[in-house]
């Protein structure tokens, strides 16, 4: 806590127009950080601004935080995610920085702060000017304008660019190289969409990590990362098209830090690296993990899904790819690239070993052709790499991306198509497919990607004051309510339903706060449902909620770490445990279609009646009451 009161003190918080117009009247030079409500102030700086105030010891020299999101004179500075720092010489802005560049800032610093005191002592004129930044906001183009004011709160890029994960380790941060590394990065030509500064917890640590949990060193590795705080960058490059998850891990260098000095000298391991365990940086090792990696520390981030042409909204959509083993092997990253360069997001992905029947089931229109003995030992011969991609017009964009079905017509017609350019010598089997239709599309993604059910609890706490509103975020969501009660626990189904913390210390009180009053058990479903109603909810700590995750449940509607609102199953395998507990043996029910889904993969959890929130009238809550009403206890808190 004390940290935190000494960052408040250095910068003065400025979160409306009036406070806005009390710091212009302050005195002397001003710096003022001016940040989005999304990613908050620029944390890289604080150690570099505290460092020029001890120095200078200069009661002229003033540090501020403005949030633009809610300041009129900030306005045109709003959607915008490069760190702006305006300094501001009693009143008149004097000079403007982009970036969070550490020996500028401080050098502008001094230098305007030298120049303010000659005006105050001598009564000279001082220099204002005009940010050249904002000239040519008005004429941008109109595409830019719906991602500024379609959702301020949210991280929104466009859907043509590619990203990845970067972290900062601790022990870069603790001997000062966080903002010399952030300035390399820039330089590399890398582009910061998001940061942050951010001290994992050990249980966070783990989690992060946990496909490495079977290795030598886990433990000491969650250690490390939670021993103080780490930097946590989104980068792009600036070249939007370029596909960035391997420049970043080639700028980088090995994990290994002898071999990055003597293979990669230039590297950022082989520059600040000690030791394996200490080697300054991470990053995402493919998409894949890069789209987790994204989910876990920025569940805001997304990109563009409404784009207008032609002056009529066209809204996404989606469409199945699968690249078949062939040439999954060897080309996917060539071709995941390739994907992204064209427009296209991966919202979801994986990799499967097909069985003859599955790919029997998957093609049943093609059995009877000539080519499918051909297809089905192309598709059972290695892992297939399924992927849902979205973009507006999905279907047609990436059939026309794809060519012609016949290789050797693709070859012939369209040499530049994918299907040309990855056909395999002497196999007469196209290596790429794609949807015929969004109909189409739909069904072919829910073969592969099938629903995913999990537990959603509203607590006590919010049940009363917030329990409508958190009800309509589920539905804007995306998530369908398959089952819904309202139920008072007794104190034996409460202790039942937590018994994984009965050795906590927070236990008794946990069990005591969900018998207080009425909760809502809702089963949830919605691809990958377990991790997207984790990070709807945010951190268990609302107060860790409030700093990376603002927009989440908790941040918005609990009040400590025990009243936190909300409660989710931590894992696919603890859902089902769950819903089995409060609702009973409802797998024997049918899936949404009416009938019983024995096509799609990992069905254990697809048993229930979908009913849609998407396309009904509110349900009628009082026909799915089991009460059990008990005495209301006093001393409740809650946890999880």
């Amino acid at each position: 806590m004390a940290g935190k009161k000494k960052e408040a003190s250095l910068q003065a918080s400025v979160t409306n127009q009036e406070q806005w117009e009390e710091m212009l009247a302050t005195k002397g030079l001003t710096v003022v950080d001016v940040y989005q409500q999304w990613c908050g102030p620029c944390r890289a700086v604080v150690s570099l601004l505290r460092k020029i105030k001890n120095e200078l010891g200069d009661d002229l020299l003033h540090f501020a935080t403005a949030e633009a999101d809610s300041i009129d004179a900030l306005e045109r500075y709003r959607g915008k995610c490069e760190p702006t720092f305006l300094l501001y010489g009693s009143g008149e802005l004097v000079a403007v920085l982009r970036g969070a560049n550490a020996p500028l800032l401080q050098r502008m610093t001094v230098e305007e702060l030298t120049k303010e005191k000659l005006v105050l002592e001598q009564g000279g004129e001082r220099k204002a000017v005009k940010d050249d930044g904002l000239v040519d906001d008005e004429r941008k183009d109109e595409e830019e304008t719906p991602q500024q004011s379609e959702n301020e709160e949210s991280i929104i890029v466009p859907a043509s660019k590619s990203y990845t994960v970067a972290i900062i380790k601790p022990d870069a941060v603790a001997h000062g190289k966080a903002n010399e590394i952030i300035m390399k990065i820039q330089d590399a030509g890398f582009e910061i969409l998001a940061h942050e500064e951010r001290t994992l917890t050990e249980v966070e640590a783990q989690d992060f990590y946990r496909h490495k949990a079977e290795e030598a060193g886990f433990e000491d590795l969650v250690r490390f990362m939670s021993s103080g705080p780490s930097h946590i960058l989104v980068l792009s490059q600036v070249e939007g098209s370029a596909y960035v998850v391997p420049a970043w891990r080639e700028f980088i260098g090995p994990t290994d830090i002898e071999e990055a000095r003597r293979d990669k000298p230039e590297s950022l391991r082989a520059q600040y690296g000690t030791q394996t365990l200490f080697n300054a940086v991470h990053g995402s090792e493919d998409m894949d993990q890069a789209s987790r990696e994204l989910a876990f520390f920025f569940p805001n981030f997304r990109t563009a899904s409404v784009t207008e042409q032609d002056g009529e909204e066209e809204r996404v959509e989606r469409t199945l790819a699968l690249i078949r083993p062939d040439v999954a092997r060897d080309n996917r990253e060539e071709i995941l690239a390739q994907i992204h360069k064209s427009g296209f997001t991966v919202a979801l992905q994986r990799e499967v070993m097909l069985t003859e029947e599955q790919v029997r089931q998957f093609y049943f229109q093609h059995v009877e052709q000539d080519y499918f003995p051909a297809l089905l030992r192309s598709m059972t011969s290695g892992p297939v790499l399924a992927l849902a991609l979205a973009r507006t017009g999905a279907v047609h964009h990436w059939k026309n991306n794809l060519g012609p079905s016949d290789v050797n017509k693709a070859r012939e017609e369209s040499p530049e198509c994918l299907r040309a350019q990855f056909a395999v010598e002497n196999e007469p089997i196209n290596q790429l497919h794609g949807s015929e239709s969004p109909e189409e599309a739909e069904r072919e993604i829910s073969f592969f990607f099938p629903k995913q059910h999990t537990l959603a609890v509203i607590k006590p706490d919010a049940m009363n004051q917030h329990g409508e509103e958190i009800l309509e975020e589920i539905r804007g969501s995306g998530f369908s309510v398959t089952q819904l009660k309202e139920m008072v626990l007794s104190r034996e189904m409460a202790e039942e339903f937590y018994k994984e913390h009965r050795e906590k210390p927070f236990f008794s009180q946990l069990v005591e706060f969900m018998c207080r009053g009425p909760c809502m058990m809702l089963v949830l479903t919605k691809e990958n449902a377990v991790e997207e109603w984790r990070a709807t909810m945010g951190p268990s700590d609302p107060d860790q909620a409030k700093t990376i995750s603002p927009n989440s449940l908790r941040a918005r509607f609990a009040s400590d770490i025990l009243h936190n609102s909300v409660h989710g199953s931590s894992n696919e395998q603890q859902a089902e445990e769950k819903i089995r507990f409060i609702f009973g043996d409802i797998c024997a029910e049918l899936t949404g279609d009416g009938e019983t889904d024995t096509t799609s993969f990992g069905n254990h959890m697809m048993c229930v009646t979908v009913i849609s929130i998407w396309h009904t009238t509110w349900f009628q809550i009082h026909n799915n009451l089991v009460l059990m009403f008990i005495p209301a206890r006093n001393d409740i808190s809650s946890y999880g």
